[in-house]
């Protein structure tokens, strides 16, 4: 596949950097929102000087060094910095728990760490021995108290040696050595170290331009975990590809976080998941949509529905800064609903699909054109799709993929490698189909799929799909007990004591109110799905639903 940048003869991350240097030197790169940025030529200085202390530190090509932070400029110098000369960088979710994350050094035999002030305890109660020093990613220094004394006086020495014997070609980075192994917390439970080299996430970086056309003057907003892929390749490879600028905020999103984040920064780009958006249409706009009995008998009306979701629309952008022309929606499936509003809404969004294995890019819609409701679109560039049909008569199949940014595998677990990757193709475990325009649909997670009385196939993403739209639902999970469906729902009390006065009741007054909300929830669902989709029982859950980073239910805690 050609991809349309000059000065890539090797897809390598010290290539990528060391070009968008040259092009973009004295433009900004990076800061927390509301400081200044640093420029490229100063980051590329800093990364340059990181590099400089891993190796002297005996830190050599191969050598997995952890990246525990929250997001800031700093994220990006660590990780550029690990493998600008071959060592492997292994970022680390800061929302992992401890255990998880000792798990991860011991596993990947990380030799160093980068860790910000906010984490450092966690690598403090770490007591294996393969963690020879840290690097404060704060202020960029070595950290004392994390220094094996025993491996500064004599393993540095020995490393230097072995680093002058190797010769100039041992020492080069190669577009096929690793570049990262990240460790994945997905909704089955089983956290797995995706290998990932310096093509497949360049390639993947690039193979975006089909989709989106990106400048030096587009202002990311970067809120998603810069640990996750997703966020990562598209959120700071990416920008850093076209010359584009990233900004930080050093809260949690909370709403008034952000609307100050969008006042300031006033973003052209941004990437979520789609609980964000999600949220936004349900608590904020269709509430404002439908505030009287005259608006809620307007929005029923298309025509009239569709003049007011313009002008929600364009309130949004200037919610969002006024300047916004790209939010990119990926990590999970986005609520039809929701989408038919952002398309009547006119508003710049793409829905991309893509794993951590694929780096993690594999379809989106393209910027200003056609989309189609529920597809995720189309390739990305140098990505191939097939769905694997048990019959060919069948309407839809697992998905397949081949590409540059297919993962090099499972790091130390050669067995599942071969399992997921077999004559080039990955399996990615997602059930769908292609349409006649290479439209890709997602019908959900072949794990999930429940067998109905009839041999159906019963998607539960789809049925939690039309749970969610109701108010006063916070999240749902569609689950099969007894060879029936049944549905715990979380929902969102502030509301409910909002609509129904429940501070003034007494706890049974309560329970009853909430068990005729769930039952009367129940009905309108049954009359909105298919016989066999129907749900028997709807369970409170009164605890919030545990989530993967990408805020996506962890099924298997609850099965």
């Amino acid at each position: 596949m050609n991809y349309p940048y000059e000065n890539f003869d090797t897809f390598t991350l010290p290539k990528l950097l060391e070009r968008s240097v040259k092009l973009y030197g004295e433009r900004p790169l990076s800061a927390k929102v509301g400081q200044e940025p640093m420029s490229y030529a100063e980051f590329d200085y800093k990364v340059t000087q990181m590099a400089k202390l891993l190796q002297e530190n005996g830190i050599q090509k191969g050598d997995r060094v952890a990246l525990l932070a929250e997001n800031m400029p700093h994220w990006g110098v660590a990780y550029f910095a690990i493998t600008s000369f071959g060592a492997v960088v292994v970022p680390i979710l800061v929302d992992f728990h401890a255990n998880d994350v000792h798990h991860i050094l011991k596993h990947a035999e990380v030799k160093a760490i980068f860790v910000s002030q906010k984490h450092l305890q966690t690598i403090e109660e770490y007591e294996g021995k393969n963690l020879l020093f840290g690097i404060e990613l704060d202020s960029l220094t070595l950290l004392e108290q994390l220094t094996n004394k025993d491996y500064l006086t004599t393993l540095k020495q020995k490393a230097k040696e072995q680093f002058d014997k190797l010769t100039n070609q041992q020492k080069e980075v190669l577009q096929e050595d690793i570049a990262a192994i990240i460790y994945t917390s997905g909704t089955t439970g089983h956290s797995k170290g995706v290998m990932l080299s310096h093509k497949n996430l360049v390639t993947n970086a690039m193979s975006a331009y089909i989709q989106v056309k990106i400048y030096p003057e587009d202002s990311f907003l970067s809120i998603l975990p810069l640990a996750h892929t997703f966020e990562c390749t598209v959120g700071l490879i990416i920008p850093i590809l076209h010359g584009s600028s990233v900004y930080y905020i050093q809260k949690a999103p909370t709403p008034s976080v952000l609307l100050k984040a969008f006042n300031e920064v006033k973003p052209t780009m941004m990437v979520s998941v789609p609980l964000i958006i999600e949220k936004i249409y349900k608590s904020k706009i269709l509430p404002n949509l439908t505030s009287n009995a005259f608006l809620k008998f307007l929005y029923k009306i298309s025509f009239f529905r569709k003049i007011l979701n313009k002008k929600a629309g364009q309130k949004m952008i200037d919610t969002f800064g006024g300047r916004l022309r790209f939010y990119g929606i990926g990590g999970a499936k986005l609520a039809t609903y929701v989408e038919e509003f952002l398309i009547e809404a006119d508003f710049p969004y793409i829905i991309g699909y893509g794993l951590t294995e694929t780096s993690p890019l594999i379809a989106g819609s393209i910027l200003g054109g056609k989309k189609k409701l529920g597809s995720t679109g189309v390739a990305m560039a140098g990505v191939e799709i097939m769905i694997d049909k048990e019959d060919e008569n069948a309407h839809e199949g697992e998905i397949l993929v081949k590409s540059p940014s297919v993962m090099m595998g499972y790091y130390k677990d050669e067995k599942q490698t071969q399992e997921v990757i077999q004559n080039g193709w990955f399996k990615t475990g997602d059930l769908g189909y292609l349409d006649n325009e290479g439209y890709l649909f997602i019908s959900g997670r072949s794990k999930n799929v429940i067998i109905g009385p009839a041999g159906e196939n019963i998607y539960p993403e789809q049925i939690e799909s039309h749970i969610n739209k109701n108010e006063f639902v916070a999240d749902a999970l569609v689950l099969e007990q007894d060879g029936k469906l049944i549905a715990r729902i979380h929902l969102d009390y502030d509301l409910i004591d909002k609509k129904f006065g429940t501070k003034n009741l007494t706890e049974p007054q309560i329970k009853e109110k909430i068990d005729e909300l769930l039952e009367q929830m129940r009905l309108e669902l049954n009359n909105n799905v298919s016989s066999f989709s129907k749900v028997t029982k709807f369970i409170e859950q009164r605890e919030a639903f545990i989530k993967t980073p990408t805020k996506k239910i962890k099924r298997y805690l609850y099965t």
